[in-house]
């Protein structure tokens, strides 16, 4: 009896959304590794999502320059040892032979954003912390591998981030704008800088919540790992990111307060039809498999056509 009254969680609440995310809502996550995570369980349960486009970036100042930088800036690219064109904004699966295609692979990452036009943008902080090359005082992206001597480490302000945030808002006026901070704790700042990084992150997000309040909107996966999951047998095998349990966890909380109920209904039907598509059969060219693929195509355009959804 005492047992069964023992309140052995804290749960982080989470505010309404005035208009919560539907099927036909286009959602854009861009940010940190986080942002890939959960955006990731978006289009695994079957709904349309644009998933870091651009890359991983972990700080307001980067996500911002990949947004405005002018892409026709020979400065923001540089040709390695091995004769590869790489972008200081991003990570090198944009890198190329060519400088030209470098600068194609930079525009068109862009470009699948802007025109993807979300009406949902999903942004996720991981620091307030970025790396400026010595030479031309560029803010990057990514360091590439360079040497530590080509970059100065340099901390944004409770100022500046806010700032840097709105500047990102208005780039998206028609858009809502989600802001999480992502749970990853940065060991090599050591854990109380990491923390003061994580404080300036959450009061800049509300600062622009409290300016802008009916386009920005904050959710607390930051504050869901460390209060409602705070076991390290949440994290992975690094202690530092958290586990595929634990963003599992997160995802359903995310999508039980800020889905609407059509959506949550859709979640539901498309479950087993999801289990169904990753099936691997021991012989895929057997008859059995072929008809269970077969039928599982059928119940997933069925399901379509319920909730007026495209192939």
């Amino acid at each position: 009896m005492y047992l069964c009254s023992m309140k052995l969680m804290t749960p982080v609440e989470i505010p309404s959304l005035e208009h919560p995310l539907g099927l036909h809502n286009r959602v854009a996550f861009i940010g940190s590794c986080f942002a890939e995570y959960i955006g990731a369980k978006m289009r695994q349960s079957g709904l349309p999502a644009l998933v870091n486009p651009m890359g991983v970036l972990y700080n307001p100042l980067s996500i911002l320059q990949v947004l405005t930088q002018d892409p026709m800036c020979k400065s923001l690219y540089f040709e390695d040892e091995e004769q590869r064109w790489h972008c200081w904004l991003l990570d090198t699966h944009f890198s190329a032979t060519t400088l030209d295609a470098c600068r194609s692979a930079f525009l068109a990452a862009r470009g699948r954003l802007f025109s993807w036009a979300p009406d949902t943008l999903v942004i996720t902080l991981g620091t307030n912390r970025y790396y400026e090359r010595t030479d031309s005082r560029l803010i990057v992206g990514n360091c590439h591998k360079r040497p530590q001597a080509e970059f100065t480490e340099k901390t944004m302000g409770l100022t500046q981030c806010t700032a840097t945030l709105e500047t990102l808002c208005e780039l998206f006026p028609r858009a809502r704008i989600i802001f999480t901070v992502s749970p990853f704790r940065y060991v090599k700042y050591g854990f109380h800088d990491s923390q003061l990084a994580k404080a300036t992150l959450l009061m800049a997000v509300e600062a622009v919540r409290q300016k802008f309040p009916a386009q920005v909107c904050y959710f607390p996966a930051y504050e869901i790992q460390l209060d409602e999951l705070r076991d390290y047998r949440f994290y992975a095998p690094d202690l530092l990111h958290p586990s595929e349990q634990a963003v599992d966890y997160i995802w359903e909380r995310f999508s039980d307060r800020w889905f609407d109920a059509e959506t949550r209904r859709y979640l539901v039907d498309y479950e087993p039809i999801r289990k169904a598509l990753q099936h691997r059969p021991d012989d895929p060219d057997s008859p059995a498999a072929r008809r269970f693929r077969e039928q599982t195509q059928e119940r997933l355009r069925e399901l379509m056509t319920k909730y007026n959804l495209e192939p």
